[in-house]
C-alpha cells in the first residue's frame, strides 16, 4: 500500500468584495487636488508660478463644495441614500472628505503664509497689513475708502427684527460685534462689495491692502454710537448644481435660466472663518445658517485665496516661466489658403505646441468664402470675446445655412452660453441646446 502524501496546508486566500475594488471618486477627486498643491509646494518653480497654482487649488476646492459635496448633502436628505461604489453612505463620505481635506488645507496654507508670500515680499510683491502702512499711506487709502468704498457698504444688524441677511456664494463677508450705548452686545454682517477689487494697490507699486482690512480698519464710519468688539471675515459656499428634469422641460433655455435664478438661495456647502473669530461667534454664524461644525473651516490666512491670482498676473517675467510662443504650420501660416493647403493633405495640429489659430482662422475663412455653403459645429465652451462666433453670425448674415449645438449645461459657463444662444438666434443661426 502506498502511502498518501500529506497535503499542503493552503493559504486562505482573501474574499474581495466588489466594493474592494473600487476608489471612492470624491477622495479620488482630492487626491487630484492636491498633486495641484503640490506644484505650488515645489520651490523649483518661480514664484508667481507656485502663487497661480495656490489660486487654482483654491478655486478648485470652491468647486467641489458647489458641486461634489452638495451632491452628497442632497442625497442625506433623501429617503434612500444611495452607497457609493466602494460601499460609503453619503454620511461616510463628507466624514472620509473633512478628514482628508484638513490637513490638505494645513499644508496649502503653511505654503501660501509662510513661504510664497513672504518670498513675494523679497522682490517688492506684498500683501500689507492695515497697521503695516505708513501714515501717508493709511491717509490716502481712508480717503480711497470714503469716496469709493463707504458710499456702497450696507451695514446688516442681526437682531429679532432684522433676520439674517442673503449671504451671496463665495462671497467674503465681515461679521461685526459691536456693544450697544445699553451696553449690550449685537452684531451685524458687512458685504465685501463685488464691484471693487479684492486687492486694493497701495501707492504705484505692487503692494497691496486687502479689501476686508481697509473696511475693518475704517469699520467705525459705519457703525458710529456704538463700540467695535472686533470685525472678523467669513466666507460661504452655497450648491450650484443645477437639477433639471429634462424630459419634462419644454423649453430648456428658459427651464436653465429659471435653475440659475434659483442658485442664488441655494442651501449651504461650507463656511470658512478665520481663525480669530471668537467661539460664541461662529456658533451664532453656524446657527443662522443652519450649519454645524462638521461644515465650518478654519483659515490661516486670506479667505478666497483663488483672488490672489490677480498677483499672478502681474508683469514680472522674472517670477514666471518663461514665455513660449505655439508654432503655426507653414502650410496654415497667416496670407495662405486653408483650404488649398487641407485639399492637398490632412494636417495634424498639435496643442499647446502648435497654434489654435489656424482653425479660428479656418472657420473665419469658410464663413467669407462664397463656395462655402453650410456650418456645423459645437460649442462647449465659448470665451466672452469669442472670434469663432463673430465669424458664425457672419456666415448666417451672408445666407450660409449655419447650424451650432451649444452645451447649455456645462457647469458654470451656462449663462454666457444663454447669451451666445441668444446672440445667434437673433441672425438666423439654428441652435441645439444640447441633447437630453
Amino acid at each position: 500500500m502506498i502511502p498518501r502524501k500529506p497535503k499542503r496546508p493552503t493559504k486562505s486566500r482573501p474574499v474581495l468584495r466588489l466594493r474592494d475594488l473600487y476608489l471612492n471618486k470624491e477622495l479620488s477627486w482630492l487626491a487630484f487636488n492636491q498633486r495641484v498643491l503640490e506644484e505650488a509646494l515645489d520651490q523649483r518653480q518661480p514664484l508667481l508660478e507656485r502663487l497661480k497654482f495656490l489660486a487654482i487649488f483654491a478655486s478648485n476646492l470652491d468647486e467641489f463644495f458647489m458641486v461634489r459635496v452638495a451632491i452628497l448633502k442632497d442625497q442625506i436628505q433623501s429617503d434612500l441614500p444611495p452607497r457609493s461604489p466602494d460601499g460609503r453612505t453619503p454620511v461616510e463620505q463628507l466624514a472620509a472628505i473633512r478628514e482628508a481635506l484638513l490637513p490638505t488645507l494645513g499644508r496649502f496654507s503653511s505654503c501660501l503664509t509662510r513661504d510664497v508670500l513672504p518670498a513675494l515680499r523679497e522682490h517688492g510683491v506684498t500683501i500689507l497689513g492695515y497697521e503695516e502702512l505708513t501714515p501717508t499711506q493709511a491717509h490716502r487709502l481712508d480717503a480711497y475708502f470714503q469716496k469709493d468704498i463707504f458710499p456702497v457698504l450696507t451695514p446688516l444688524a442681526i437682531d429679532p427684527s432684522h433676520p439674517f441677511p442673503y449671504i451671496a456664494n463665495l462671497s467674503v463677508n465681515l461679521a461685526v460685534r459691536v456693544l450697544t450705548e445699553d451696553n449690550e452686545e449685537s452684531w451685524a454682517v458687512v458685504k465685501l462689495p463685488p464691484s471693487l477689487p479684492r486687492l486694493v494697490q497701495v501707492g504705484r507699486g505692487h503692494q497691496y491692502v486687502l479689501l476686508e482690512d481697509l473696511i475693518a480698519a475704517n469699520i467705525g464710519e459705519l457703525f458710529r454710537g456704538v463700540t467695535i468688539l472686533g470685525c472678523y471675515p467669513f466666507r460661504v459656499t452655497l450648491d450650484a448644481g443645477i437639477d433639471i428634469e429634462e424630459e419634462d422641460a419644454e423649453d430648456l433655455l428658459l427651464t436653465i435660466e429659471q435653475s440659475l435664478r434659483e442658485r442664488r438661495f441655494a442651501d449651504m456647502t461650507r463656511v470658512e472663518v478665520q481663525r480669530s473669530m471668537p467661539s460664541e461667534l461662529r456658533a451664532q454664524l453656524l446657527e443662522e445658517l443652519e450649519a454645524g461644525p462638521e461644515d465650518l473651516y478654519e483659515v490661516d490666512g486670506p479667505l478666497a485665496a483663488k483672488d490672489l491670482m490677480a498677483l499672478a498676473r502681474l508683469d514680472l517675467p522674472d517670477l514666471k516661466y518663461s514665455v513660449f510662443s505655439p508654432s503655426v504650420p507653414p502650410q496654415l501660416a497667416p496670407g495662405s489658403d486653408i483650404f488649398a493647403a487641407i485639399r492637398q493633405s490632412d494636417v495634424l495640429l498639435h496643442h499647446p505646441f502648435e497654434s489654435f489659430d489656424p482653425v479660428t482662422y479656418f472657420i473665419a475663412a469658410a464663413a467669407d468664402d462664397p463656395n462655402v455653403l453650410a456650418i456645423k459645429m459645437t460649442l462647449y465652451r465659448t470665451s466672452g470675446d469669442s472670434p469663432i462666433v463673430d465669424a458664425l453670425v457672419r456666415a448666417a448674415e451672408k445666407g450660409k445655412q449655419v447650424a451650432v449645438l451649444i452645451e447649455l449645461k456645462a457647469r458654470f459657463d451656462e449663462e454666457l452660453n444663454i447669451y451666445w444662444a441668444r446672440k445667434l438666434e437673433n441672425v438666423g443661426v439654428h441652435v441645439s441646446y444640447g441633447v437630453l
